[in-house]
């Protein structure tokens, strides 16, 4: 594929990604109906329906609430928890990272096994066992997204920062009487942020899928709070009768993460000169 298709694809995931979130700081604007309010003469209407000159363009859930208008505040949850959990887990991870990769050791061995523990578990396991003991609520959500995502960045700093301690700008830097944190922050960060920059946009689009995996098993963000994982919870006993329930939140995520994964591509063949001299 050459550079000019993947830069129409990751402008075009850009984009789309842009109006998602727009969509979620704007929602109170967008939303035609209150996402929480109930109205039961108005359950399960089919998407277009209108009933007492109130349209629901993708329809109605099982209480009566307009499905778009969840759909919109849902984005809110998913970007969110997104956003919050991957920079928690890039910055956990980039430090933990650099130092291990910088100062070998013990340092190295604490830190790089406890990552290879945390990564030996199944994540969704993981993940499931500990909102299990802390309790579903929006911030443990974030909590445990954060604080059990962090060994990918941490191997892929971890690598970038031991071919880079060896250079000769370090050592000289070093001979020269630099601080230890002077180098950390003036040298081997700048050159580890690129690969780190394409890790988080793709962990976005699995932080979207997690979130809303434990939302569906009912260990995220609790109801009556819009989610799309929870939207999809509860469309699932009607998928014979009410296919609206489940297709439309289902929808939004496959967009959302392959718009993530789009610009985690463009951003890719931006900053690798190895993907860039290989797609000329």
């Amino acid at each position: 594929m050459s550079r000019g298709a993947l830069g129409i694809w990751g402008l075009a995931g850009a984009a789309t990604l842009c109006a998602v979130a727009v969509s979620a700081i704007a929602a109170p604007l967008l939303a035609p109906h209150d996402p929480l309010r109930q109205d039961l003469p108005q359950r399960l209407m089919p998407p277009g329906a209108v009933l007492d000159g109130i349209t629901h363009l993708l329809g109605t859930d099982s209480l009566g609430r307009d499905v778009l208008s969840r759909v919109i505040y849902g984005a809110r949850v998913s970007l969110t928890v997104a956003f919050v959990a991957v920079a928690m887990a890039g910055l956990t991870g980039v430090v933990a990272g650099l130092l291990s990769g910088y100062y070998r050791g013990t340092v190295d061995a604490v830190l790089m096994r406890l990552a290879d523990v945390i990564l030996s578990v199944p994540f969704l396991l993981l993940a499931i066992a500990t909102v299990a003991v802390l309790g579903p609520n929006f911030t443990n959500l974030i909590l445990v997204l954060g604080c059990t995502r962090w060994p990918r960045y941490a191997r892929v700093t971890y690598a970038q920062t031991l071919a880079v301690r060896e250079q000769e700008f370090v050592h000289a830097e070093r001979a020269l009487g630099a601080s230890d944190g002077r180098i950390l922050a003036r040298h081997l960060l700048p050159n580890v942020l690129s690969p780190i920059m394409v890790v988080a946009t793709l962990e976005v689009g699995l932080m979207i899928i997690f979130e809303a995996a434990l939302s569906f098993l009912g260990l995220g963000v609790q109801p009556p709070a819009p989610s799309w994982g929870g939207m999809l919870s509860e469309g699932r006993d009607y998928l014979a009768t009410a296919w609206w329930l489940a297709t439309f939140p289902g929808l939004a995520i496959m967009v959302t993460v392959l718009a993530a994964n789009l610009v985690g591509d463009g951003m890719r063949e931006v900053l690798d000169p190895r993907a860039r001299s290989g797609a000329t």
